[in-house]
């Protein structure tokens, strides 16, 4: 049998430099890139409207301050190193985002939203040298599915072609909350060091946002001017905001994903972490926790999509996170794990996820107060009734509810979000 937590670390959680999005359009494109051993004369740049609308308004780091899937890509192609992954980024040099610049200044690098596509996709088709490369990156951010020179499949070549990557995804279809809670919480010490290590990736990078001067500094403002207490609530709303500034601003630090996405991950480890830390839990049931956090967060995503209508940070994290912090406190118990889903669900399920941009900070304060209240009312007894809205008989209903507003009763945000940002021009506010 498969061993669930690490097929989760070793799909979904997993360290990124920037906006796993955009970082997925650079690292999609070093991968036909350097398939071509000649410069790339031409690209074309076809991607979901989920990472089309992520890659519209956030800050790409080392580029000096642009933004967008399209710098992104063009660095992508001058690095050719695609096994970087999600920290190709880091390879940038003052002559490589030049080489960069010229490509899109020629006109040899062309992008598009292909709206009918329903999961993550990015695609790019390169050309140079007198060659062809099609690649396509689907079902995860590094996951490759196509890979072809010249018309002839290569991707047997490549260590990250598909391959059952995402297997577990079926078998947690099939699982009990309970179940997957269960066998998760085994870690061996290679999985507690991992687990550790995203930790402490996540708290670094949680220290470097307040000086942008953004949502984490305004909170800041607002407690020492009275307006907020200096309490557990604002601590970690604090903390997870600048973590979330920082990143969306383009700092070219590591942050630890969850479910693929850097802004999860900072909700998931992170508020777990700061929660247990203040009640005092040992360190072992905080890592086991976090464990939990990580999965729940998969096991939601199995139903709403990699990239979904709703906001996947203010709702699937939260729900993720909280879990986490009954586990702390009141080990598997399905009562109460089951209040706070439902909580969650009740309280933020009509969130939107309208593209990764700055304002991404505002919706994990908002899921960060979310998910402690939820969690701490649960601890306490307290859960919405399954008469309520969309809440199910069982926290499995529940978040099968959630998906079907998101797949089903939602399923024209996305186009109705990319429309809006392919019409928008430059206006006032923080960059």
């Amino acid at each position: 049998m498969m061993n669930l937590i690490k097929e989760i670390f070793t799909n979904e959680v997993f360290p990124a430099v920037g906006c796993t999005e955009p970082i997925s359009c650079s690292y999609t494109c070093a991968t036909a890139s350097e398939q071509l051993n000649a410069p790339v004369e031409k690209l074309e740049l076809i991607v979901d409207p989920g990472t089309y609308k992520n890659g519209a308004a956030v800050t790409i780091p080392n580029s000096r301050g642009q933004k967008g899937n399209v710098i992104a890509a063009a660095m992508g192609v001058v690095i050719a190193q695609s096994n970087l992954r999600l920290e190709i980024l880091t390879a940038v040099t003052p002559e490589i985002l030049s080489r960069a610049q010229a490509l899109i200044d020629s006109g040899g690098l062309s992008y598009r939203c292909k709206e009918d596509e329903k999961g993550f996709h990015i695609e790019v088709k390169a050309e140079g040298g007198g060659s062809r490369v099609h690649c396509i990156v689907s079902e995860g951010h590094t996951n490759v599915t196509c890979l072809e020179k010249d018309g002839q499949s290569i991707i047997d070549a490549h260590p990250h072609a598909a391959a059952g990557a995402t297997g577990y995804r079926d078998r947690l279809r099939t699982m009990k909350l309970e179940e997957v809670l269960r066998e998760i919480i085994g870690l061996d010490d290679a999985a507690r060091s991992y687990i550790q290590r995203g930790i402490d990736m996540n708290l670094a990078i949680s220290e470097k946002g307040v000086d942008l001067k953004r949502n984490a500094y305004q909170l800041q403002q607002m407690m020492m001017q009275g307006l907020m207490a200096d309490d557990l609530f604002y601590r970690v709303k604090q903390r997870v905001a600048s973590a979330m500034d920082a990143r969306m601003g383009g700092l070219p630090e590591p942050v630890m994903t969850s479910g693929g996405s850097g802004n999860q991950g900072v909700l998931t480890i992170l508020l777990p972490y700061l929660v247990g830390r203040d009640r005092s839990i040992e360190l072992s049931r905080i890592q086991e926790s976090i464990a939990i956090s990580h999965a729940v967060n998969s096991y939601i995503k199995c139903f709403t999509g990699e990239l979904s209508v709703v906001c996947g940070c203010a709702i699937a994290a939260s729900i993720a996170a909280a879990t986490a912090i009954v586990y702390q406190m009141a080990g598997i118990d399905m009562e109460k794990i089951t209040y706070a889903v439902d909580n969650i669900i009740a309280d933020l399920s009509g969130i939107i996820c309208d593209g990764a941009k700055s304002g991404c900070s505002m919706k994990i304060v908002t899921g960060a107060d979310t998910a402690m209240r939820s969690a701490f009312m649960a601890l306490a007894g307290y859960g919405i009734s399954s008469d309520d809205g969309i809440i199910g008989n069982s926290a499995e209903e529940s978040i099968r509810n959630l998906s079907k507003i998101s797949l089903e009763g939602m399923g024209l945000v996305d186009a109705a979000v990319v429309h809006i940002l392919q019409g928008k021009t430059p206006r006032r506010g923080q960059a």
